[in-house]
């Protein structure tokens, strides 16, 4: 059972029953690639358990080394994910890089003999989500993706509760939502590129161009380097629908939507979005579009016998049945931690991790096929048993 926030007791518990099977000294050494915000937020979270210790860091900006270093005192530190990955005391990495560097870190430590925590989105194309599988597979190797609502029980009860065990009904129609206030401007600040700033290593895998404040400070806005908003949180609301109802591509994507909001400062990636998946059986709208007031984030599932309504921190359960009234739960706090446990616990195992590789590795195709929909201007038609578009 994964350990959750409103049990630290029992994470100790879980850690010092390790030490007492593996040896006190037997903790995972953990190697941070990317040190951004998120980065270093997902590795406070495995600084929470015993059994894990942060031994090195990697970024190509000085400043965000010095940052992570002061909440991890005494760590080494590298402008090369490569050199961290030389380290014999690195037994696992957290991936927190830029979207665009997903796939080759991911596949670089899978064979170096490293496990791997990838932030979600897994992958900027559908070409790299295969490859990351088979180095997972090849490898023999723990790959667990960041798409937390895999470990949190504020999802898993309500998938047993009302789901799995028919309480909902047939599902035919899932709404998707995760609105943002309207974007801004983006940053033209500082003209110069800092000194200690890798530029080139940071573009890595995308065409060179000249630095660009804007593109290393918002890189989501430009889809050179991710899916924009469809990746960013659409991958995560798409994979609770996969989660929920069948681990399968969809068989068709239509997208509408567009940069509705130009400040006429190069981005690329759509603020507004709205994407309809068909699959076999029921249809997922996904919007995130840019409204003053948002509104509540989270999935809606409509069955024929009711209404389930989720997201990170509560659920909703309304029953089709006149008088009856919804049944309500909270769980406060990060789910990060349960997800964060669950790799851990895994690279003892040997076991899957609840959001492995393989799953990821599908339900990113939605998204990205909404990418390529908004960039064809097109319904993209998907064929699920190949995974291949089907020709007009």
């Amino acid at each position: 059972m994964p350990v959750t926030r409103r049990t630290a007791a029992g994470a100790a518990m879980t850690a010092l029953s390790f030490s007492r099977i593996l040896g006190a000294n037997d903790r995972i050494g953990l190697g941070v690639i990317g040190t951004g915000g998120r980065g270093i937020h997902v590795m406070t979270k495995f600084q929470l358990f015993q059994d894990c210790e942060v031994r090195a860091l990697c970024d190509v900006y000085a400043r965000r080394l010095d940052e992570a270093q002061s909440k991890a005192p005494g760590t080494k530190t590298f402008s090369r994910h490569e050199d961290l990955l030389a380290l014999k005391e690195v037994d696992a990495v957290l991936i927190g890089t830029p979207d665009h560097w997903h796939a080759h870190t991911a596949i670089d430590a899978m064979n170096a003999g490293k496990d791997v925590y990838v932030e979600k989105p897994l992958c900027r194309t559908r070409a790299e989500a295969p490859l990351m599988v088979r180095a997972a597979r090849v490898n023999e190797r723990v790959c667990q993706v960041g798409l937390q609502q895999r470990s949190g029980p504020i999802y898993l009860e309500p998938l047993e509760k009302y789901v799995r065990s028919g309480a909902l009904g047939r599902i035919t129609h899932i709404d998707a939502i995760w609105h943002s206030g309207p974007p801004r401007p983006l940053r033209r600040e500082p003209a110069e590129k800092p000194s200690n700033l890798d530029w080139a290593r940071f573009l890595g895998p995308v065409k060179y161009r000249e630095w660009d404040p804007a593109q290393y400070w918002n890189f989501r806005a430009f889809l050179d380097y991710n899916g924009g908003k469809m990746t960013d949180f659409g991958h995560h609301w798409l994979d609770v629908v996969h989660m929920f109802m069948v681990e399968r591509a969809p068989r068709s994507v239509s997208f509408a939507g567009g940069i509705y909001h130009d400040f006429h400062d190069g981005r690329t990636a759509p603020d507004t979005c709205n994407a309809l998946f068909e699959y076999d059986g029921f249809s997922v709208l996904f919007q995130s579009n840019a409204y003053a007031l948002p509104g509540e984030y989270g999935i809606t599932f409509h069955g024929d016998r009711g209404r389930l309504f989720v997201h990170r921190n509560k659920y909703v359960f309304t029953p089709a049945q006149k008088g009856e009234r919804p049944e309500v739960k909270e769980i406060p706090g990060d789910i990060t931690v349960d997800h964060v446990r669950n790799f851990l616990d895994c690279c003892r195992t040997r076991k899957r991790p609840n959001g492995d590789v393989g799953l990821a590795a599908v339900s990113i195709l939605p998204p990205l096929l909404a990418v390529e929909s908004y960039l064809e201007k097109r319904r993209i038609r998907f064929d699920p048993d190949r995974l291949e578009v089907l020709p007009l």
